[in-house]
């Protein structure tokens, strides 16, 4: 258990550094093109353990599920993860990283109505403070400075579509395994990407050169050993302690902008993140539990 809890730590760090990272990105690169850059190599990167999984267990890819892993991969990737780098455009890093951090909670919504996995009173209360927590985070009515109300739209926009990701996956997953379903979908996104920056008429490769340093952190460190720190956490424990992560994530965060990008953390934006962090805890607590529950009836 010991050994999950170092990915888990791991995670965190890099997860808690994306929007930092993807800010200073965005100053040298077009938001698209970052987003595509990113995930080409983490799914690259995550694909040979992906394969060697597949071949250990036999496992083979149809046509349905290419076709729902790329239905995955374009929700995910071509269109929340765009909306994300073009909300971290237009807001504070610290502000787009605890919001994203309520894609969960948009999962259990979707969850109710699309599977069988209804919300009950624990889910409910969790629902209650991630909203409350949003409400204070946007803070709509005096806009904190940096941010916009478009921006932060665009950043609940990216984390509703994230959590629709997450449920659409969930059948692929049980088939493919974690590792192959996220690296393949991750792939299928980059390129439906690649073919909008071809057809727009964007940057594809221009720019790379001079932006090495944050190309390698973002696409190798926070979207490759991210994601695969993540995985392993999950592979050596279970998923209610790789969700860890993101209740360590919104803390991280903010303390990043502050420090790297000079960021300031308003009364409102520290309500905001407690509240959070409060919906995550109960709902981790409760993920626990329930497999703690299932396990004994095995």
């Amino acid at each position: 258990m010991s050994k999950a809890y170092i990915f888990v730590i791991i995670t965190a760090l890099l997860f808690g550094t994306m929007e930092v990272s993807c800010k200073i990105g965005a100053a040298s690169l077009d938001p698209f093109q970052l987003t595509f850059i990113r995930f080409v190599i983490g799914g690259a990167l995550l694909l040979p353990f992906a394969v060697t999984h597949l071949r250990k267990h036999h496992i083979r890819i149809s046509a349905v599920d290419h076709l729902k892993l790329a239905g995955a991969g374009i929700l995910g990737v071509s269109i929340s993860m765009s909306l994300f780098q073009l909300a971290i455009v237009m807001c504070n890093a610290s502000t787009v990283a605890v919001l994203f951090c309520v894609n969960p909670f948009f999962t259990m919504v979707f969850a109710h109505f699309l599977t069988d996995e209804k919300l009950n009173r624990h889910k409910a209360i969790v629902l209650f403070f991630a909203l409350l927590g949003i409400f204070f985070m946007l803070r709509h009515w005096d806009v904190q400075e940096g941010n916009s109300v478009l921006g932060m739209g665009l950043m609940l926009l990216a984390a509703v579509v994230f959590g629709l990701y997450t449920i659409i996956s969930k059948e692929s997953q049980k088939k493919l395994g974690l590792m192959t379903q996220t690296s393949i979908s991750f792939l299928y996104g980059s390129a439906v990407l690649l073919i909008l920056l071809i057809v727009t008429g964007r940057p594809v490769i221009d720019g790379l050169s001079e932006s090495i340093p944050i190309v390698i952190y973002t696409g190798i460190l926070v979207t490759g050993l991210g994601y695969y720190c993540y995985f392993k956490a999950i592979e050596l424990a279970d998923a209610a302690t790789g969700a860890f992560a993101f209740f360590i994530k919104p803390v991280i965060a903010p303390i990043a902008a502050v420090i790297v990008l000079r960021e300031k953390i308003l009364w409102n934006t520290a309500v905001g993140i407690i509240l959070i962090l409060i919906a995550s805890f109960i709902n981790i607590r409760y993920q626990k539990r329930n497999q703690y529950g299932k396990n004994n009836k095995q």
